[in-house]
């Protein structure tokens, strides 16, 4: 595996982020966080056996449009997105942790513009519909309220329009993802995370035509001289194969 000492994982909520960042964390003995830990935006609009929805967060989703709500959760990464940065780069310097991490706060654009070395990024995705029968099940959509499940509904709107946005942000910059439908495995689906973190060039990005097909020194100097990005994704699965514990389902 090239000196990656920090992976970003982006995606809308109900992605499977926070598992697969775990298991990713888990398996490259590196540590885990969430940039919702940073600092909170309004939550998740539903109660749960240990939590009950506070009256800011349903007057939050019960009173603003979809437009609102996504204007609202994307000025408070905005507003978040220095602290971020902080983090990502003391944890990418030589000799530090390993960090793994994880949020809908790792919006691409911003990603994109990183400069700092040791660091992969990949978004995770999931058809509009597994989102939503997440969500619902998450919320017991089922047996709740009609005041309840309007809630949900608009959580759910703004989350998919979030990954609507997000996902013209990642096309438009050439970043990686993964989609986590498909009854796809938790191991499964962090071999695809580490897969495209041992191709990377640079946050997000992986070897594109007209690119040399080598890494650079910095990148690979634990490899013992010049690799092939071939040769880094053969190092890492060789790597990731000995840490494999058993499948999960995402």
């Amino acid at each position: 595996m090239r000196d990656v000492r920090v992976v970003l994982i982006g995606g809308t909520s109900n992605t499977g982020k926070s598992t697969v960042a775990g298991a990713v964390a888990e398996r490259l003995g590196f540590e885990h966080r969430s940039t919702d830990g940073l600092a909170r935006h309004p939550g998740r609009p539903w109660r749960t056996p240990e939590h009950e929805v506070p009256p800011h967060v349903a007057e939050h989703y019960g009173t603003l449009s979809t437009d609102e709500l996504l204007a609202s959760v994307l000025d408070h990464y905005e507003r978040l997105w220095p602290r971020i940065e902080e983090l990502i780069t003391g944890r990418a310097r030589a000799g530090a942790p390993g960090l793994v991490l994880e949020g809908s706060a790792l919006w691409p654009d911003r990603v994109a513009r990183l400069t700092v070395p040791r660091t992969a990024a990949v978004w995770l995705t999931a058809d509009d519909t597994v989102v939503r029968d997440r969500v619902r099940a998450a919320g017991s959509y089922e047996v709740a309220t009609d005041a309840e499940r309007h809630l949900m509904d608009r959580f759910l709107a703004r989350t998919v329009r979030y990954q609507a946005r997000m996902l013209d942000a990642v096309e438009a910059h050439g970043l990686d993802r993964v989609d986590t439908g498909g009854g796809r495995t938790v191991a499964e689906l962090v071999d695809r995370v580490l897969a495209a973190a041992a191709a990377q060039t640079r946050p997000g990005r992986s070897h594109q035509a007209g690119e040399s097909p080598f890494v650079t020194d910095e990148e690979t100097f634990d490899l013992g001289g010049p690799a092939t990005r071939e040769d880094v994704r053969r190092a890492m699965t060789e790597s990731c194969e000995e840490t494999t514990g058993p499948s999960r389902e995402a």
